[in-house]
């Protein structure tokens, strides 16, 4: 196969030789970055799409032999994301071919060279015994962000680095809406904002910081960041929110109609907006060269005998590398206030436009702002941010009483979650002081009165009942603390509350494992998949409360499943719990999916995620495994990157053996792929906030790699703005 961007004008043999050509020919301009040839034997899977206007375009994906059946669901998904994109946007493809490549050595995810996107398989392969529901929805999700680049940063691509944020996190908002749209919007938008915190706002929080437009840059490849992609959609998603559902896509086809063929800058972007909507929006384009994750305290009081309930916003963002002194942001926030009983009640204010009532969305652009609302006859409770309507640290004084009514009736889906993350979160920051002061716990029977109370009407939304029922992370709760972070004490408090929380919900929550057994053949579609992740939830939570129940419905689901989700989700159990169940289905797994370099990449990134002493010792042994391989990307960070950003407890052991391995697996791997060896030595990103002593022996690491003499440039870029040189 001879590939190219564009379309294909000529094929044919060369006389007299045993060569043969192709010749491709793109009419349309792009920058020498998205430039692609692929030449190599692969299978083709062939389809075809009818644009909006009638044209025909021929659609292939090539992957290695004997993959062919594994490329549907990418197919699929491609041909929704062409439809959508007419639909959302009004945008049509533009060649007579449409190709992707599919190879399982790739640095990334993907690209979206012209015409000829190039991916790593893990983003296009899947069956049912290979692939859990969160591979198919990363597929669903990266064949359309790849495919909305074909407008968003080829027609209109960037004029410099500088503006890497103007095509890729426009495009993140685009993907993210698709993904919304083809499953449940509410439970996308929870799982978009996990993956911001636990990714951006930690890089935010550490020596990486950096703007959603960076000023300047040692090596660009290190600025393919959650920074530029996620906060870059966010930021997107707040200014549609500010102007409005009809100005965003008056200006977004503004933006195309004026701007296609050329190279654009984040000034051109926002242009488009301010004409249609009439706002000057210099203030918002602070979120663009401001670093840093503000923080939101708002302080509500309720006057019983004046009817009014008095809203106090204050903002403050931390000094961040190079910008010790911040400038207040624009930010929307969406709120809307509710009684005991879970009854709206009407916004009614004269510090607010009526716009701003009429929305539910008030815009704090200084540094604090006073709402007083009125004719409020019964105690209102605040629902704050909803939707989380802007990438900020919230701050509430609202008591755990009124986060338990929010989490049983607010209409915000985000904010029911949210609730339940608060709660948590207060109970473990709790537990975390007991723990190092040498004392036991509080109970937490409120906190799982209230999820039992959600478990019981869980065939509503298994989906939405999933993520409520699922504590907040060890990385959340390091990130919560902020300073002399214990990630032991961590982890011992999140293991008592999921014990406590087990073991009083047991019986609700068998009931609601096996209402969950599954029935009939699999399907990837977003309903079947809901009540699959509320099942493997409560299987978790029955083994923190019992391990002996948990080992024995784990390891009876692990032989009986009929699909990847259900196997892995009891393996992921069983690998938690010591024993021989363990390592009976880890060697049974690993014998059954040997010759699958996909599923094999699971088998390794459970093991790296054992929060043991022994564990290390498992990694060391396993980087020897014959299925191991330092120069696959993909294998590589399955083990070691799993370890290093997954399981805090033994990459941050006091001693400093985890920051040992991974320093050493980064000198190694710098002269091989440098890209990817920066990419792992960024798990260092948090590494201030450890208590002293973690930190000293985190610091000499780092020191390790900087003392080296022939880094290569993206490793030194890291290494030296982690260490704030």
């Amino acid at each position: 196969m001879l590939l190219g961007n564009g379309n294909l004008v000529e094929t044919g043999n060369i006389a007299g030789t045993a060569r043969h050509f192709a010749i491709w020919h793109d009419p349309w301009p792009k920058p020498a970055y998205l430039f692609a040839l692929v030449g190599g034997d692969l299978a083709l899977v062939e389809d075809q799409f009818v644009t909006a206007s009638g044209r025909k375009v021929a659609l292939g994906i090539y992957v290695e032999h004997g993959k062919e059946s594994r490329a549907g669901y990418a197919m699929d998904a491609l041909k929704r994301s062409m439809r959508w994109d007419e639909d959302a946007f009004g945008r049509e493809y533009d060649l007579d071919v449409f190709n992707i490549v599919a190879v399982s050595d790739f640095n990334m995810g993907a690209m979206e060279n012209k015409g000829l996107n190039i991916f790593n398989d893990k983003y296009v392969l899947a069956l049912p015994q290979t692939a859990t529901d969160t591979d198919y929805a990363h597929i669903e999700g990266v064949i359309a962000h790849e495919y909305f680049h074909n407008w968003t940063g080829n027609r209109i691509t960037c004029r410099d680095w500088f503006q890497l944020c103007l095509k890729e996190g426009l495009t993140v908002f685009r993907d993210q809406a698709f993904s919304g749209d083809q499953r449940s919007r509410a439970v996308k938008r929870i799982m978009d904002v996990r993956t911001l915190r636990a990714a951006q706002f930690s890089e935010d929080a550490g020596p990486l910081a950096h703007n959603v437009r960076p000023e300047t840059y040692l090596e660009i490849n290190n600025f393919y960041t959650p920074t530029i992609y996620e906060k870059g959609a966010e930021i997107i998603r707040m200014l549609k929110l500010i102007i409005g559902d009809d100005a965003f896509r008056r200006g977004m086809d503004l933006y195309f109609d004026r701007f296609d063929g050329t190279a654009a800058v984040v000034e051109d972007f926002l242009g488009c907006f301010a004409e249609t909507s009439g706002r000057d929006l210099a203030h918002f384009r602070r979120w663009y060269t401001q670093a840093g994750t503000p923080r939101l305290t708002v302080q509500s009081t309720y006057d019983e005998r004046a009817h009014t309930l008095t809203l106090d916003f204050a903002q403050s963002t931390a000094p961040t590398n190079g910008q010790a002194d911040k400038q207040p942001l624009l930010i929307p926030v969406a709120l809307g206030l509710i009684d005991e009983t879970g009854a709206a009640i009407t916004l009614s204010t004269q510090d607010a436009s009526a716009d701003e009532q009429a929305r539910g969305v008030f815009e704090l652009s200084g540094e604090t702002r006073r709402i007083v609302f009125d004719t409020i006859d019964r105690r209102p409770i605040p629902s704050l941010m909803r939707g989380f309507s802007a990438p900020v640290n919230l701050g509430t004084s609202l008591p755990d009483d009124d986060l338990l009514v929010l989490l049983a009736h607010d209409s915000d889906m985000f904010n029911r979650w949210q609730a339940s993350q608060t709660c948590a979160t207060r109970w473990m920051l709790r537990a975390v002081d007991a723990i190092r002061a040498g004392k036991s716990p509080d109970n937490a029977d409120s906190y799982a009165a209230a999820l039992d109370a959600v478990l019981a009407a869980f065939e509503s939304d298994p989906a939405f009942t999933a993520q409520a029922v699922s504590l907040p992370s060890e990385n959340d709760m390091a990130r919560e603390i902020g300073q002399d972070v214990d990630p032991d004490a961590i982890f011992q408090a999140r293991k008592i509350l999921r014990h406590k929380v087990g073991k009083a919900l047991a019986g609700r929550l068998r009931q609601v494992y096996d209402a969950l057994a599954p029935t009939g053949a699999y399907s990837p579609d977003a309903a079947s998949a809901g009540r699959r992740a509320l099942r493997n939830a409560a299987l978790d939570l029955i083994a923190a409360g019992s391990p002996a129940e948990g080992a024995a419905l784990a390891s009876a689901q692990f032989r009986s499943a009929n699909n990847m989700t259900d196997q892995i989700g009891a393996l992921s159990v069983l690998s938690q719990l010591p024993g021989e169940a363990r390592e009976t289905a880890l060697d049974s797994f690993f014998r059954a999916h040997a010759v699958d370099a996909l599923v094999i990449d699971k088998w390794f990134a459970l093991q790296a995620v054992i929060p043991e002493e022994e564990t290390l010792a498992r990694i060391r042994a396993l980087m020897s495994h014959h299925a191991f391989s330092m120069n696959n990307p993909n294998r590589l960070r399955a083990l070691i990157g799993s370890f290093a950003n997954g399981n805090p407890t033994r990459f941050n052991a006091p001693d400093g053996s985890g920051y040992d391995l991974l320093v050493e697996t980064v000198l190694e791997m710098d002269a091989r792929n440098p890209q990817v060896a920066a990419r792992l030595l960024g798990a260092f990103r948090s590494w201030r906030s450890l208590e002293p002593g973690r930190r000293a022996a985190a610091e000499a690491a780092l020191n390790r790699v900087a003392e080296k003499a022939s880094l290569s440039a993206d490793v030194r870029d890291i290494v030296q703005r982690s260490l704030g040189k």
